[in-house]
């Protein structure tokens, strides 16, 4: 799970926990070795930045489908995070407002299972 310092205090959870920092990112370039894993930019491909100026990642929980396995155009930077005003779409992540993600972070483990339908 990662978040913003500079915007939010450290959530309590008993998941791995890190500070997002300017230079983090994410990348997608299908064929990169790095693909759907977590780069420092400058990188040579693709690469979604987790340091953005709205605060839809002040709070990211990194979901398994970017782990185990890996599939290159499966998707990448399958996220739970911050909802937009309105609940507006997402690009395939899991979007909820700052109290309810707080709320969850705070009740799940490594071995909390999220089914989506």
């Amino acid at each position: 799970m990662l978040y913003r310092a500079d915007r939010v205090q450290r959530p309590t959870t008993t998941l791995p926990i890190r500070r997002i920092k300017a230079d983090d990112g994410w990348c997608d370039a299908i064929g990169d070795r790095n693909y759907n894993r977590w780069v420092r930019h400058p990188y040579p491909a693709s690469a979604e930045r987790l340091w953005r100026a709205d605060h839809l990642y002040d709070v990211v929980v990194v979901l398994n489908h970017n782990r185990r396995p890996r599939v290159q155009g499966a998707g990448s930077a399958i996220f739970m995070h911050l909802a937009r005003p309105g609940y507006r779409p997402t690009e395939g992540c899991v979007a909820l407002t700052r109290p309810h993600l707080l709320l969850v972070l705070a009740r799940m483990g490594r071995s909390t299972r999220i089914v989506i339908d």
